[in-house]
């Protein structure tokens, strides 16, 4: 007797940004750089910088309300929301209260959790799994960032690299028949992994149980580059092997944004076409936990994702994290 199999299926999508966007010429009359240095060596072009009353919580909500539309849903049918984020509004209540209020998520059980630029990919994970053990049936799920705020905007080598946004996917478990495992949708297998080894190499030098303080964002640029290309290459290579894919059959690879030359060089290690990369980083800068997020919206909306793609989404962050999760659409 054939059975069902149960997958958490991308329903909708959305993103937000702030309003105001700053352009590496713009960077350049305030700090000692250059559009060509950026652009070199990151492939960045721009950021959105969130202003006065712009916060983690507000960019988050707005990308939810587009995602909640997408899906055709009203706010109280969401059971479950997961918001990453490295830069929370307090250091408590989560985030992902306010947002859950804000919405209107009434019935919503909501938390945070954080992993930096991998925050998504682990968000999505465990959503995934709380669906899976019924603990509801649609969730939310959130990459939102303002690491504007924890920049030292006096060192150059870090300040340019970043921006602020926020994206927004919601799932909903359904079940297939088993027989038909093969061409459902929905996601497919995820894979995390965490080294607290290589923290010296990309941390915030503060927090409430150190020196009380924010503190400010450091980072060993060409340390952290080396561990990227190796790390997500080997995730990436996991999650085609537990799923038995070939990278030819990807459709789209939806990577962390942090710079292009990173793309670049996990495509080649992988043997994988740079055409088939979803790639926002010009137009971005690195958002942390928003980036996948983000750029997998855009990709939806302007249809380059199609149902019935199949869909890597990748990420490394401090920590380090890092993870990737297959999905067909």
């Amino acid at each position: 007797m054939s059975g069902t199999v149960r997958r958490s299926v991308v329903t909708g999508t959305g993103s937000a940004l702030p309003k105001r966007l700053v352009t590496n010429a713009d960077l350049a009359r305030e700090i000692d750089t250059t559009d060509e240095w950026i652009v070199e060596r990151t492939g960045i072009r721009q950021r959105y910088i969130a202003g006065e009353g712009e916060t983690t919580a507000t960019l988050a909500t707005d990308a939810s309300r587009k995602a909640i539309e997408a899906a055709g849903l009203t706010a109280d049918q969401i059971d479950v929301i997961v918001l990453a984020t490295a830069t929370p509004d307090q250091t408590f209540p989560s985030t992902a209260s306010k947002v859950q209020e804000a919405l209107g998520c009434k019935n919503a059980y909501a938390f945070d959790v954080a992993a930096v630029c991998s925050g998504f990919l682990y968000a999505l994970g465990t959503a995934d799994a709380l669906l899976h053990r019924g603990m509801g049936k649609r969730a939310l799920v959130i990459g939102a960032e303002t690491f504007s705020r924890i920049l030292d905007w006096e060192d150059r080598t870090t300040c340019v690299l970043f921006g602020d946004g926020a994206g927004a996917i919601v799932l909903e478990s359904r079940e297939f028949p088993e027989a038909d495992a093969a061409t459902v949708p929905g996601i497919i297998a995820t894979r995390l992994h965490t080294d607290g080894e290589h923290n010296e190499l990309l941390y915030v030098d503060g927090g409430p149980s150190t020196t009380q303080t924010v503190g400010k964002l450091r980072m060993r640029g060409r340390e952290v580059f080396r561990h990227a290309v190796v790390n997500l290459a080997g995730v990436l290579e996991e999650v085609l092997a537990e799923t038995g894919h070939a990278p030819a059959e990807i459709d789209w690879v939806v990577p962390h944004q942090a710079n292009a030359r990173i793309l670049d060089a996990t495509a080649k290690k992988l043997g994988l076409s740079p055409d088939r990369m979803v790639k926002t980083v010009e137009l971005h800068a690195n958002t942390s936990a928003a980036s996948v997020p983000l750029a997998f919206d855009l990709a939806v909306r302007d249809r380059r994702i199609q149902p019935g793609h199949l869909v890597m989404l990748e990420a490394m962050g401090g920590g380090f994290t890092w993870g990737a999760s297959l999905l067909r659409m």
